[in-house]
């Protein structure tokens, strides 16, 4: 027996949507996108803050630098004992060194301590033999213990000046001496040993020359040999070829009377000293008694002021002289270096969409609450979206006033 399947009826026909349907479909979903960029979307900015900005040109080039220093030497020099510590501030009377000339050996010396040594013991043994109470005596030597004593507390972390307190105990013991030297001034023994430390003392003298500072100064052991031809005084008299030499490793020619003779060490007066400039770029004109920015390779955070003294262009090369009017310590043991010589503007600066141009003249228009007053400007400098501009009738822009963006 047949089932029988009843027919199935046809499929309805799909539906195109005509063009009509699409441009409203296309105008809901633009409508919709709109909407939603309106509403969620930032406006654009209609103004903006007149800012602070910084205009600078560098100038590179290689840096010869001059101390207002004093070299000091001398002859067969065999040894030197320094007083004076090195880079210490010395004044003027200041011992600041003995120079022992040829002929003189560490023997010398030597002998001179024999001779104190026996005068020290002998000197104890006439006082342990003393049979009466000596009331000076006691007095005196209590003084060098108690001035010891405060030397060894200060050595350990007490407070106070250690030079001042060696001073006293130096004191303190040549009060002893003369006072041991007068009571026995009648032994013979003593006064033999007296007479041989001070011929040896005299024999040391005539090989010996103290130096002393002559006035307040930097002192120096360190030389490096261009002190004597290039000096604060004479500084300004060297061509651009001529200092190019020195910056390579030349150094400037010694006299006669120099040459041959041992620096001893040398004085260097702080307050000032001086830069011979090498700038790379020839074209530039630096202006005479201008204070420009000067950054020195070997120090990335610190930067002087330095004042153009003077500059001449020849043979290439552009050579600039300048002063700096500060420490001489960041520079005391440096000759030769590159550098950076800034020269720093203050200007103002705004957005590039606050510029328009009325009646043939650019300017902004400044925003002092519901009053809009148009401001001639000179532009200085474009970078990017950003213009530094200044005022043509001064005094009428300045930093944080509100302008218009166009």
């Amino acid at each position: 027996m047949y089932q029988m399947t009843p027919p199935q009826p046809p499929k309805p026909p799909k539906k195109k949507l005509n063009l009509f349907q699409i441009l409203l479909l296309a105008a809901a979903f633009g409508f919709c996108g709109w909407y939603l960029y309106t509403t969620l979307a930032p406006a654009a900015a209609t103004t903006a803050v007149i800012t602070a900005g910084t205009l600078s040109a560098r100038y590179e080039g290689d840096c010869l630098i001059v101390r207002d220093e004093t070299p000091y030497d001398a002859e067969g020099v065999t040894s030197v004992d320094y007083h004076a510590e090195e880079g210490s501030v010395v004044q003027r009377g200041y011992e600041i060194c003995y120079v022992y000339s040829s002929g003189f050996s560490t023997r010398e010396m030597t002998t001179l301590q024999d001779y104190r040594d026996q005068i020290r013991d002998y000197q104890m043994q006439l006082v342990k033999a003393e049979t009466t109470y000596d009331a000076k005596m006691a007095r005196v030597e209590s003084d060098v213990l108690t001035r010891a004593k405060e030397v060894r507390e200060l050595l350990n972390g007490a407070r106070g000046s250690l030079t001042n307190q060696e001073k006293l105990l130096d004191a303190a013991i040549d009060a002893r001496q003369q006072y041991l030297k007068q009571k026995y001034s009648s032994d013979q023994r003593l006064s033999r040993l007296y007479d041989d430390e001070l011929s040896q003392m005299q024999r040391i003298d005539s090989w010996t020359k103290p130096y002393a500072a002559t006035a307040e100064a930097i002192v120096s052991f360190y030389s490096d040999g261009y002190e004597y031809g290039l000096t604060a005084s004479n500084y300004a008299s060297f061509t651009p070829a001529e200092v190019r030499a020195m910056y390579n490793g030349q150094k400037p020619e010694k006299s006669t009377i120099q040459k041959g003779k041992t620096t001893i060490y040398r004085t260097v007066r702080d307050g000032a000293w001086y830069v011979l400039f090498l700038v790379k770029d020839t074209t530039w004109n630096p202006v005479e008694g201008q204070t420009y920015e000067l950054q020195m390779e070997r120090f990335e955070n610190t930067t002087v002021n330095a004042t153009v003294e003077s500059f001449t262009r020849s043979g290439g090369e552009l050579l600039v002289r300048l002063a700096v009017r500060n420490s001489v310590q960041p520079v005391l043991y440096m000759r030769t270096c590159q550098a950076v010589l800034g020269d720093y503007m203050s200007q103002l600066c705004v957005p590039a969409r606050a510029l328009i141009r009325q009646d043939d003249t650019d300017g902004v228009v400044v925003v002092d609450g519901a009053n809009q007053s148009f401001i001639p400007v000179n532009i200085i400098f474009r970078n990017g979206e950003d213009v530094y501009i200044s005022a043509i009738q001064q005094g009428l822009l300045f930093e944080g006033q509100t302008v218009m963006l166009f």
